[in-house]
């Protein structure tokens, strides 16, 4: 039934953006007031027990957020967390951030030796934009949390936060150079030797991918041959922790896919790129549950538009993957739980352009003929709707429409024609929240 309702959802898919900007009729107010006949109101975690006791048994729990800098995505998101990790043994939460300069918060909450004195302090050094997206006092909140909770727990079984993103790669490069320099010496010279080069492009990964599209060589078998000193060097880290390993090899494996992510990026015009990143996030959430055992259950923080199946969006139609995607296809659809979050309007933190200052932006009310609109039109300010049978059988809720999507950068003015992904919504997620109105997230540094 999937395969043939993603059909469909190709077929009619170029209509979509007619539709989706035409004015508020009879079919939507019908459909909002399916949704609200469906609609489970929201004021406290304890609304939510359905959610959790469903999610609570899954493997993987995918959690969304409609925008990188809304309030309520992480505190909700944080509010599902601790009840996951407390009431349903949760090993680890996985964020769609970097993993080097994040691997010192997962130090400070599992109280590992050298971390630092608060999580603020850790957030506090983050030095690559955008700094609000991990950097804020939402996630020192959850940080404190889940150290309290790790205090009096064994060193194994202390919860982790990890970032599972593949940038930041130059910092990854130093940390596996500083690993082996520490722990072996020889393998320290092949590497840095393997490493340069890179030399050239000093931590300018777009100029080192530019002038692989004009023709230099690239370092592809390089970064490669770092990876396969750890694998075919085992014995010579037989007195390193296994903790210490895992974030070393870890590092090798961040170089690798960004090395491939940007290459990718200049010299092919198709989803590779894309794809590539993607697949990294993806391949770092299955090591983490490998590394956590075989009964372990993980939690995955990440934009809407990576949570939420690719292959019942117009993403789908361009050849873009995601993890909600890979995880269903790789775990089984029975054992993955996504979770979308959406908002009507409100203000959000954002930049105008890549690298420009964080602003405090006003999120217009969504277009019509989009999910948020439809989803205001049932008249409850909050509330979340899981999607079963019922909802996938209704003919209304399965034809595509528009599912707003904020980034990093973000221009309010252009929302309407920019900031919509067209979604078949009850195949995307599992479950949705929404929020008539959000506020933006406080960041550490103003």
């Amino acid at each position: 039934m999937v395969r043939t309702l993603f059909l469909v959802f190709l077929i009619t898919m170029p209509m979509v953006g007619s539709l989706a900007g035409g004015t508020h009729d009879q079919h939507e107010d019908e459909l909002s007031q399916f949704i609200r006949s469906r609609a489970v109101m929201l004021s406290n975690s304890g609304d939510l027990d359905e959610i959790i006791a469903t999610a609570g048994s899954r493997r993987l729990v995918l959690l969304g957020e409609a925008s990188h800098g809304t309030h309520e995505y992480y505190a909700w998101r944080d509010s599902i967390s601790r009840r996951l990790i407390a009431e349903h043994g949760f090993r680890f939460i996985a964020v769609e951030g970097d993993w080097a300069s994040l691997y010192a918060l997962n130090r400070y909450v599992k109280h590992m030796p050298g971390s630092a004195s608060s999580a603020k302090k850790v957030l506090e050094k983050l030095d690559r934009w955008p700094l609000w997206m991990w950097g804020n006092h939402e996630v020192v909140a959850l940080a404190e949390w889940m150290r309290a909770f790790n205090k009096n727990l064994p060193i194994e079984e202390r919860v982790g936060f990890y970032g599972k993103d593949v940038y930041d790669e130059w910092r990854s490069m130093d940390e596996v150079i500083g690993f082996l320099r520490e722990h072996n010496r020889s393998l320290y010279r092949q590497a840095r030797s393997h490493y340069a080069c890179f030399s050239r492009y000093e931590g300018e990964s777009w100029l080192y991918a530019q002038m692989v599209g004009q023709g230099a060589s690239d370092c592809v078998l390089e970064v490669e041959a770092v990876v396969n000193l750890f694998r075919t060097h085992e014995d010579a880290f037989d007195q390193v922790s296994e903790e210490s390993l895992f974030y070393a090899r870890q590092n090798a494996l961040v170089v690798k896919h960004a090395e491939r992510f940007y290459r990718l990026a200049v010299t092919r015009q198709d989803a590779s790129s894309w794809n590539a990143r993607v697949r990294y996030m993806n391949m770092t959430v299955n090591r983490l549950l490998d590394k956590y055992g075989e009964d372990a259950r993980g939690i995955v923080w990440a934009h809407n538009t990576h949570i939420g199946d690719a292959r019942f969006t117009e993403m789908g139609q361009f050849g873009q993957e995601n993890i909600g995607q890979l995880a269903r296809v790789g775990h089984g659809p029975d054992n993955v739980f996504l979770l979308g979050f959406s908002t009507y309007r409100g203000t959000v933190k954002a930049g105008s352009a890549w690298g420009d200052r964080m602003q405090l932006m006003q999120v217009p009310p969504a277009r019509e003929g989009s999910i948020e609109s439809i989803f205001a039109g049932t008249g409850i300010g909050r509330f979340w709707i899981s999607f079963g049978e019922e909802e996938r059988n209704h003919a209304q809720f399965m034809e595509p429409m528009g599912n707003r999507a904020i980034g990093v950068v973000y221009n309010p003015e252009a929302d309407g024609r920019q900031n919509y992904v067209n979604t078949i919504v009850p195949l995307r997620y599992d479950a949705l929240i929404f929020f008539r109105e959000t506020k933006a997230l406080t960041p550490i540094v103003r």
